[in-house]
């Protein structure tokens, strides 16, 4: 009976579960969102709950907020995890919630990763949020916007989490300490290199204070740089240090596809992935190059990124470290051309200084016969009606009807529309060269 004792004594929960707070005054972080006089706050304190996507990067309090709201609200909480959980599991909640409703007693269901749910899985949820009959708390590190339904997303209100602040951080691994650790201690510079190592994760904080307090000698009582540099491995420190290794990596990266060094462009890769960077921010990252540095020069490069984004987003690491290293060497391959990137910023320039500026009548959709009698419509021209489905018809406002903002390149295929534009300007001439000779006849 001692053995089972010591046994029933141990907590064998990860230390970040350990310490996760119960209410929400212990919650830190998230002033935005939880704080004095907020809706969410608000919220939780008069147990009038509504659906929510609770949407940030990991580590910064999505699963923990909605256990908080557990304990302090009334309400019957089930989690499911989207990973692993299906339509099945849906339908057992949704049964346990027709119990709690005759019982006038309401029911939460919290989905981690909800954006790994598919359509149907999704769309098996919405009438049971729409008739209330439970209230739905999904987290997720992707934009909802994309990642659910549309239907679903106009039934909840949409909470963004931010990533914690280095002061947040200290708190939580000072609290974390203080409870489950009480005769250790640990140095300042130490304190702030396993904060820079969690890029803003306190669940990966966590996870890294209890393994530098597993392998520490016992001897030992303080946390001191040396120990956390023997026990993190020196890739992950090296990568997060400061913070600012991150995105020197990220920008070696993109500026050696950029000048078409593929062997530069594979080793800032394998730097990035081996540190632990989630694959799908350098897929994020790539699908902007292809367009910015590449575009019409090779228009396929964007087909390339997007395939690869979700092939990772499919297979996951180690096994996407091929995937990516495939479209890191296409797109340094490809020929470059930023004509893409130029033509929007001027554009974008311009369309700041004319931003009061109508619409030309007639490039307007006439709905009514007032629109009609004001002019609104008339003088369009149907572009198919004419010779090479072309007319000289003016797009743009007066005042920038001779401006030009894509200047196409010579490379790649980029040539190929630059013949085509070059192309498209002598039907027009022509086109206007009819025109005029068939006024002056009249």
């Amino acid at each position: 009976m001692s053995l089972f004792d010591d046994l029933q004594t141990n907590d064998f929960r990860p230390l970040a579960d350990r310490v996760r707070p119960q209410t929400l005054d212990e919650f830190i972080g998230q002033e935005d969102i939880i704080g004095t006089n907020s809706l969410l706050r608000k919220m939780i304190e008069t147990d009038n709950l509504s659906s929510m996507i609770l949407y940030g990067p990991p580590g910064v309090g999505k699963t923990t907020l909605a256990k908080v709201i557990a304990n302090v609200t009334s309400s019957s909480f089930n989690q499911l995890s989207a990973v692993e959980s299906g339509v099945k599991d849906i339908k057992q909640v949704r049964d346990i919630a027709k119990l709690n409703k005759l019982n006038n007693k309401k029911t939460i269901l919290f989905i981690d990763e909800i954006h790994r749910f598919n359509k149907a899985q999704q769309d098996v949820l919405l009438p049971y949020v729409e008739k209330g009959d439970i209230i739905l708390i999904g987290a997720t590190t992707e934009n909802p916007s994309f990642e659910v339904n549309s239907a679903l997303l106009s039934r909840t209100k949409v909470f963004l989490l931010k990533a914690l602040t280095n002061e947040d951080l200290k708190i939580i691994l000072k609290n974390a300490i203080k409870k489950e650790y009480p005769k250790n201690s640990i140095d300042n510079l130490a304190m702030e290199m396993i904060i820079n190592i969690s890029n803003g994760d306190a669940r990966s904080m966590l996870n890294t204070l209890e393994n530098i307090l597993k392998f520490m000698p016992t001897s030992k009582k303080k946390i001191t740089p040396k120990i956390v540099e023997d026990t993190m491995s020196e890739r992950t420190f090296l990568y997060d240090k400061d913070g600012e290794e991150h995105y020197n990596l990220i920008s070696a990266l993109h500026k050696s596809i950029r000048n078409s060094d593929v062997d530069a462009a594979i080793y800032y890769l394998a730097r990035i992935l081996e540190a632990g960077e989630d694959p799908l921010y350098v897929a994020r990252r790539l699908i902007r190059i292809a367009s910015e540095d590449i575009g019409m020069a090779n228009s396929n490069a964007l087909v390339q990124a997007t395939s690869a984004f979700e092939a990772t987003r499919y297979i996951g690491m180690p096994e996407a470290n091929v995937i990516l290293t495939q479209v890191v060497v296409y797109l340094a391959l490809s020929p470059k051309s930023n004509s893409l990137e130029l033509a929007y910023m001027k554009a974008k320039d311009i369309a700041i200084k004319t931003a009061k500026e109508k619409v030309p009548f007639h490039l307007r959709n006439a709905v009514t016969s007032f629109d009609k009698k004001i002019g609104i419509g008339k003088g369009y021209e149907y572009s198919h009606d004419y010779e090479n489905s072309m007319t000289d018809m003016q797009c743009l406002p007066d005042i920038i009807k001779n401006e030009r903002f894509y200047y196409p390149s010579v490379f790649g295929n980029e040539k190929n529309a630059k013949a085509r534009l070059e192309q498209i300007d002598k039907i027009k001439k022509t086109v206007s060269k009819k025109k005029d000779s068939y006024v002056k006849f009249f």
